[in-house]
């Protein structure tokens, strides 16, 4: 017998800096049973995709929340009964007459240069309905008032995307910039012309097709753009003899997969070499906080990993990996591979981290020049293991051309802290320690 009570599931908070996300799939959908810890819907922000489970068990008697739609942290996005339609009863709060006034206060609202004065006063809201602070912040450096843009959020609340829309579009910028000029028409133009240069709205060509920028897309693009516009960033490159490291791992492949069910990669056994080098190069391993120069007891080691659908990026951090030995490192970092494409990664994941290698090597590339991932020092790129000709010396000092199987590395670092002779150093004895790779190493 249904009790008439419902659970409400909620846009979690996915990290202190994430204010939204965005519905990517539903699961479940209303009439569907469902079980406490069950995945009912995926969600995307600016961070991290994952999953979100039911918080009670149960049928889905309500969905509020549409896949596509982007809602602030905490807005509720479905709820959990006895039976569908369980959460009636408590829908009855909102009654026609207290409406009655809002909607009068919008459509006066309309008319912004009538109200000077109330817009200073709530800054976080755009007439119709509160603003997210991501909202805020957008609003503000690019001079709009969200009052002026359509809403598509419940009750006409402006969400990011309808910001970013309006400022991909090219409208008109603020209500407050338009009072300024108003009054004297020569004025006017300056601001007409410099807004003829904002790219007009995205329109598919013949043969083309448009798709929108998913949340985990424009986290990457905003950070990319960031990184580049906040680092100095300078690539050095150095050839390693990987053959050592080659022939440990052909020994102990098959030991590490029957005993302990994981692949000792080569990007384990780089990692692990790239913590100990760390341990002398505390700069590479730091960041610049303001004017000062922060520096780690600890390497908390991001990896970039690939989502599977190919149109994705996540960078999962093995936290504390000095702690960790060859066998240990192999296993974390499988572990936060598999997470990360099963979308089971959470906010602390994905943070929190000192240095970071990007592994594009897989794909048989031998050169690149990664973007630094903010307010990390540095990023490290491990490339394709190729075989080639190779001058070796013997322990008599005379050379000889030997087949070799070597392998690209290359270091991209933020200038203004790490100098081209300190990276030089870094990568020369990383170098050391993949080519002199022994049994103590493990």
């Amino acid at each position: 017998m249904a009790t008439g009570t419902a659970v409400d599931v909620v846009m979690p908070q996915m990290g202190v800096s994430v204010s939204e996300g965005t519905v990517t799939k539903w699961n479940k959908q209303v009439g569907d049973s469902i079980e406490a810890d069950e995945t009912l819907l995926e969600i995307s922000t600016d961070k991290v995709d994952t999953e979100v489970p039911s918080p009670a068990s149960g049928i889905v008697s309500e969905i509020l929340v549409q896949e596509g739609e982007t809602v602030d942290v905490g807005t509720v996005l479905a709820r959990i009964g006895d039976e569908v339609g369980a959460a009636a009863p408590a829908a009855p709060a909102p009654e026609p007459a207290p409406e009655e006034p809002e909607s009068a206060a919008t459509e006066v609202a309309e008319p912004v240069v009538a109200e000077p004065t109330a817009q200073p006063a709530a800054p976080s809201e755009n007439g119709k309905s509160f603003v997210s602070p991501v909202v805020a912040r957008i609003a503000s450096e690019h001079g709009i008032d969200p009052s002026q843009v359509p809403g598509s959020g419940s009750g006409g609340r402006v969400t990011k995307k309808d910001i970013q829309a309006f400022i991909e579009s090219g409208e008109p910028a603020s209500t407050k910039a338009s009072e300024v000029v108003a009054p004297p028409p020569a004025a006017a133009a300056p601001p007409a012309a410099g807004q003829v240069t904002q790219a007009p709205e995205a329109t598919a060509q013949v043969g083309e097709a448009l798709e929108p920028m998913s949340a985990m897309r424009r986290g990457i693009a905003d950070h990319m753009r960031k990184s580049l516009d906040t680092s100095a960033h300078v690539t050095s490159a150095i050839e390693v003899d990987m053959s050592k490291v080659v022939a440990i791992r052909a020994k102990l492949k098959k030991e590490y997969e029957s005993a302990y069910g994981v692949n000792p990669t080569y990007l384990a056994f780089i990692a692990r070499a790239t913590v100990e080098t760390l341990r002398d190069y505390p700069w590479v391993n730091g960041e610049l906080r303001g004017d000062k120069i922060v520096t780690k007891s600890f390497v908390n080691l991001g990896f970039a990993v690939e989502l599977v659908d190919g149109k994705g990026l996540i960078v999962p951090v093995v936290k504390n990996a000095e702690t960790l030995n060859l066998l240990g490192m192999a296993k974390a970092i499988a572990d936060i591979a598999k997470r990360a494409r099963d979308k089971q990664l959470t906010p602390n994941d994905v943070s929190g981290g000192s240095f970071t290698i990007t592994n594009p090597g897989g794909y048989g590339t031998f050169h690149g020049t990664p973007v630094i991932s903010q307010p990390q020092a540095g990023i490290l790129g491990t490339y394709a293991i190729v075989k080639r000709p190779w001058v070796i010396t013997d322990d008599n000092g005379a050379d000889a051309i030997a087949i070799r199987s070597i392998m690209n590395l290359t270091l991209t670092y933020d200038h203004r802290l790490v100098d081209g002779a300190l990276a030089g150093r870094f990568l020369r004895d990383l170098r050391a320690r993949l080519q002199t790779w022994g049994e103590s190493d493990y």
